[in-house]
């Protein structure tokens, strides 16, 4: 491993501290998809129900807390370079369970007018600048965590969280749906939902206590006697760094655009085309095809650490320029579960191919001093840019009749994403994680062979 701990390296605590990072990524990301899942339940406790634009409304808003992730990231990335993992860590799913109870808690339109929205969105940003810190600290810490050779396999659990986030709101969502009627989720039962992410961050919190620490001591120490200047520096990283961030950043767009467009996109169009008949079903659907992407995220790991990360990520490339068009054609037509629930599970198929193993491919791209601001920042702008817009998008290309177009920018951005893996990532070989001396040595062969070269060209002009 790329840095230390005061206990030696092995499997049995490398497993414990990947499931301990993982409860506090589960509680998180629940918090941030208990919102989509909720959504068209408390949309009229905020909105004019009968606003025809409220929908756009509730998603904008989700869009919008976007915005703060390279800000999350950014704070959070510089203070986990610093000062530790697990303290960024801790603070982060604090940050993310008060928001949720505060959501949970908020008024509604009707008592306090445009205040309930203003106190939403508020949340909602804060949470997304917590998501922010979260995703880039937690890739990093389960990466590093993760002993060399079973690395894709730990880290997937990475996403088993992130997805097991989703199922969890699902599951809610299903219980609510077979024990209440509509008009009671919508008036107090999304509440008790939010409230359920506020109160498990507490166990959460002291999980993460119990977490090895995987920045060296020295390190930490270095930086907090102020003698670390490099260590989680924005200059760093657009000076010496900016390569693998823009790498970070491309390896993202594809990914990030595909993973709402067939993990959150994909099931609202399943919910409304069976909410004119029984809701169980698009729920049960959802859900079941969720625990599948959930489970299929390990055997992708554990492909990579056999065939390499480069191949699983052309899989995906290709499967996802091939299959997004069918994907978001055929789904909103389906009216037979089978069928709505195969398109779904096949889009997670080849969303596997990205979901499992990217964390530990951003980590293996910086060294330690800068991994966690490099990875996170990387992912955060990609994941604004092109994740968090694209339910909005889908949603308003919609209502103007311009779906196609935005099949073909999901396919376009997948493009680009592709064409990155195949020419500019290596399948299998030195990376940061697996020895910093020796990359360390290869960076420096490097910088003095260009120097070579420049004075052997400024020789020849002589």
């Amino acid at each position: 491993m790329s840095t230390t701990t005061a206990t030696k390296p092995n499997l049995r605590r490398s497993v414990s501290n990947t499931l301990k990072g993982s409860a506090g990524n589960l509680v998180e990301w629940y918090d941030v998809y208990v919102y989509s899942v909720f959504a068209t339940y408390f949309e009229s406790q905020f909105f004019d129900e009968n606003d025809e634009n409220s929908t756009v409304y509730v998603w904008a808003i989700f869009a919008i807390t976007f915005l703060m992730r390279p800000l999350g990231s950014w704070f959070f990335g510089r203070f986990a370079d610093r000062y530790g993992r697990r303290l960024a860590l801790t603070i982060s799913v604090s940050v993310m369970a008060a928001c949720s109870m505060l959501i949970a808690l908020t008024p509604t339109a009707e008592t306090i007018g445009m205040g309930a929205v203003v106190i939403l969105v508020f949340a909602r940003l804060v949470q997304g600048f917590a998501t922010g810190g979260e995703y880039g600290t937690s890739a990093t810490y389960m990466s590093e965590a993760a002993i060399s050779g079973r690395r894709g396999f730990l880290s997937s659990f990475h996403y088993v969280t992130l997805v097991g986030g989703h199922v969890l709101a699902q599951l809610t969502l299903l219980i609510m749906v077979i024990a209440l009627p509509h008009d009671a989720i919508a008036q107090w039962g999304w509440r008790v939902a939010f409230l359920i992410g506020g109160v498990g961050a507490l166990a959460v919190l002291i999980l993460r206590r119990t977490m090895d620490e995987t920045l060296e001591t020295s390190a930490i120490a270095a930086s907090k006697a102020g003698k670390a200047k490099q260590t989680g520096s924005m200059r760093e990283l657009f000076v010496n760094q900016w390569k693998p961030l823009l790498l970070c950043f491309l390896v993202t767009a594809g990914g990030t655009i595909a993973f709402y467009t067939y993990s959150v996109t994909g099931p609202s169009i399943v919910k409304k085309a069976f909410s004119d008949g029984d809701v169980v079903t698009g729920t049960v659907l959802n859900l079941i095809a969720l625990v599948i992407l959930m489970l299929l995220q390990p055997l992708g790991g554990w492909l990579s650490d056999i065939v390499g990360r480069k191949t699983l990520l052309v899989f995906f490339g290709i499967g996802g320029v091939s299959y997004t068009w069918f994907f978001l054609t055929a789904l909103p037509q389906q009216q037979n579960p089978v069928v709505a629930f195969s398109i779904l599970v096949g889009g997670f198929i080849i969303l596997t191919g990205y979901t499992s193993i990217n964390a530990v491919v951003k980590a293996e791209l910086f060294p330690t001093h800068i991994r966690a601001l490099g990875l996170g920042f990387g992912y955060a702008m990609a994941n604004s840019v092109f994740g968090g817009t694209a339910p909005l998008l889908y949603q308003a290309a919609g209502e103007a009749g311009q779906v196609p177009t935005f099949i073909w920018y999901v396919i376009g951005v997948i493009a680009v994403s592709l064409f990155v893996y195949v020419f500019f990532l290596k399948n299998k070989g030195q990376n940061w994680l697996d020895d910093e001396t020796a990359m360390n040595q290869v960076v420096t062969d490097g910088a003095r062979e260009a120097d070579a070269q420049r004075e052997e060209k400024d020789a020849v002009r002589v």
